[in-house]
C-alpha cells in the first residue's frame, strides 16, 4: 500500500513497513505538550498490551507439554528439541528483524508479526506429527522476533534517558502479564478442553490484537511533526552535536558495523544476556515439570509457583528501572550486577534448603523472578543507550540473538540433563549461570554513554576544520 499526501511543503509517503513524514511542527509549547502526552500514553499502552499477547503465543506450548506427553507419547528430549527450535528461530529473527525494524514503521511491523504468531499457534494445534510441530513452532519463533525491535525503537524515541529506565521497566512487566495469563488461560484450557484448544485460543486472541495494534501505533515523534524527546524534555545526556549526529540518516551498514558489531559494550552485554536467559528460560519452561515430577506437586498448584515467578518479575522490572534512574542516575550496569547476585543466591537457597513446603516454593520462586527480570529488562536498555539511537532495534536485537541462543541451550540441556542426572542438578546450575553474568558485568560498571558518538563528533569537527584550512590556503 503506497499513497501520498501533500499540502504545500508537507509531504508523506508510506507503505506497510517504511514510513516517511515531513510535517511543520505544531505551534506553541502547549500544543506540543498535549500531543506528546496523548501519543506517549496511546503508544505505550498499545505496546504494553500487544507484547503481553506475543508472550501468550510464545509460551502456550509450555503449558500444553504435560497433555502432549500423555496424549501423544512425546518424550522430554523431543519437547526440549521443540522448545529449542523456537528459541533458535526467535533469536535469529530478533537480530535480522532488528535491522529491518530500525528502518521500518513499528505500526505495521509489530502488528503483522503478532497476527502471524496467532496463525502459527492455530496450525500447531491442528498438527499431529513432529515434522509439522517443528515447522509451525519454528515459524512462530520467527514471527515472535517481530515484536521486540519496534518496541525498542518506540521506547528509545519517545522516552529520554533520565526517565527511560522507569518506563522501560513498566513496559517490561508486560512479560509478566502475559506469563501470568498463561497458567490461567492456557493451563486451564488444556486441562478441561485438551492441548489443541489451548493452542487455538491464544492464536485467535493474538490475531484480534494484531489488528488493534495496527490502528493504535505510530512511528517516531518527528514523524508526527514533534521535536525529539531530548529537545522536548530538555534532557540532553550527550552534547547537542552528538544528538544531531544521532538524528542523521546513516546507512544500515554503518549502523550495524560501526555501532553494533564494532561495539565492545554490545558484545559483553550480549554474552551476559546469554546466561541471564538460560536462567530465566529454565525456570519459566521447566519449572512446572520440576515441581510436578521432583516434588510431587499437583499441576494446578505448580502453575501457581510459576505465577509467583512472573509476579516477582513484575516487581523486579519496576524496581530495577526505578533504581537505575534515581539511585544510579542512569547507570544500568551496577543494577544489573546486583540483581544477578540476587538471582544466584535465590537459586542456591532453593537447592540448599530442601523444605517441602508450598509457601517456601512460592517465596523463592517470587524472589527468583524478581532478580532475574531486573537484568532481563535493563540489559536491553543498556544496549539501546550504548549504541546509536537509530540502531536501538539492531543493538537490542543482536543481544536478543545471544539471549535466545541461551534460551535454546537451556531448553535443550534441561530436558536432556534431567533425564540423565535427575532434577538435583537443576537449581545449582542456574545459580552458577547467574554468577557468571555478574562477573561479565563488572568491567562495564561505570559506563553510561557510548564514547564512540563523541569520537564521531570529533572526527566531523576535524574534517570541517581541515576543509576551512584548505579554503584559507
Amino acid at each position: 500500500m503506497i499513497w501520498s499526501y501533500g499540502t504545500g511543503s508537507t509531504s508523506l509517503r508510506q507503505n506497510w513497513f517504511k514510513y516517511f513524514q515531513i510535517f511543520a511542527p505544531p505551534s506553541g509549547e502547549g500544543q506540543q505538550s498535549r500531543l506528546y502526552h496523548y501519543w506517549r500514553l496511546r503508544i505505550f499502552s498499545s505496546i504494553y498490551i500487544g507484547y503481553a499477547f506475543f508472550y501468550l503465543t510464545r509460551k502456550s506450548f509450555n503449558f500444553a507439554m504435560p497433555a502432549m506427553i500423555f496424549e501423544l507419547g512425546i518424550t522430554k528430549t523431543e519437547l526440549g528439541f521443540l522448545g529449542s527450535i523456537l528459541y533458535i528461530t526467535y533469536g535469529a529473527s530478533k537480530f535480522l528483524s532488528g535491522i529491518l525494524g530500525d528502518q521500518s514503521n513499528p505500526r505495521y511491523f509489530m502488528s503483522i508479526g503478532l497476527i502471524m504468531t496467532g496463525l502459527c499457534n492455530i496450525f500447531f494445534g491442528l498438527s499431529s506429527t513432529i515434522l509439522f510441530f517443528v515447522l509451525f513452532w519454528g515459524l512462530n519463533g520467527w514471527f515472535q522476533g517481530w515484536g521486540w525491535p519496534p518496541i525498542a525503537k518506540l521506547l528509545t524515541h519517545w522516552y529520554s534517558q533520565s526517565e527511560r529506565g522507569r518506563w522501560w521497566g513498566v513496559w517490561n512487566t508486560s512479560h509478566n502479564l502475559g506469563g501470568a495469563l498463561i497458567p490461567i488461560v492456557v493451563a486451564a484450557t488444556a486441562q478441561f478442553f485438551g492441548w489443541r484448544v489451548s493452542m487455538f485460543l491464544p492464536g485467535v486472541l493474538c490475531i484480534g490484537m494484531g489488528f488493534f495494534l495496527m490502528n493504535r501505533l505510530r512511528d517516531t515523534p518527528q514523524s508526527l511533526g514533534l521535536p525529539s524527546i531530548e529537545t522536548f524534555r530538555n534532557d540532553h545526556v550527550v552534547s547537542q552535536k552528538e544528538e544531531m549526529l544521532q538524528e542523521e540518516n546513516l546507512s544500515t551498514r554503518d549502523l550495524l558495523v560501526e555501532y553494533v558489531l564494532k561495539n565492545p559494550y554490545i558484545w559483553v552485554l550480549s554474552v551476559t544476556y546469554f546466561f541471564i536467559y538460560m536462567v530465566r528460560t529454565a525456570i519459566n519452561d521447566w519449572g512446572l515439570l520440576y515441581f510436578v515430577e521432583s516434588k510431587g506437586v499437583p499441576q494446578i498448584i505448580a502453575s501457581s509457583f510459576i505465577f509467583a515467578f512472573e509476579i516477582g518479575g513484575f516487581f523486579g522490572s519496576l524496581s530495577a528501572g526505578w533504581i537505575s534512574d534515581t539511585l544510579y542516575k542512569g547507570l544500568r550496569i551496577p543494577v544489573n550486577g546486583i540483581f544477578a547476585v540476587g538471582s544466584c543466591l535465590s537459586c542456591l537457597l532453593m537447592f540448599l534448603i530442601p523444605v517441602n513446603l508450598y509457601l517456601f516454593y512460592t517465596v523463592f520462586m517470587f524472589l527468583s523472578g524478581f532478580f532475574i527480570f531486573g537484568p532481563q529488562m535493563l540489559i536491553g536498555v543498556a544496549c539501546a543507550e550504548l549504541s546509536h539511537k537509530k540502531a536501538s532495534g539492531t543493538s537490542t536485537g543482536f543481544a536478543g540473538t545471544f539471549a535466545y541462543l541461551g534460551a535454546a541451550t537451556a531448553s535443550l540441556i534441561s530436558g536432556r540433563l534431567t533425564e540423565i542426572y535427575g532434577w538435583e542438578i537443576f537449581f545449582p546450575s542456574l545459580s552458577l549461570f547467574s554468577l557468571i553474568s555478574f562477573a561479565l558485568l563488572v568491567p562495564l560498571w561505570n559506563i553510561k554513554a557510548n564514547p564512540r558518538l563523541s569520537l564521531a563528533v570529533n572526527d566531523q569537527e576535524l574534517v570541517a576544520k581541515d576543509a576551512d584550512q584548505s579554503k584559507d590556503l
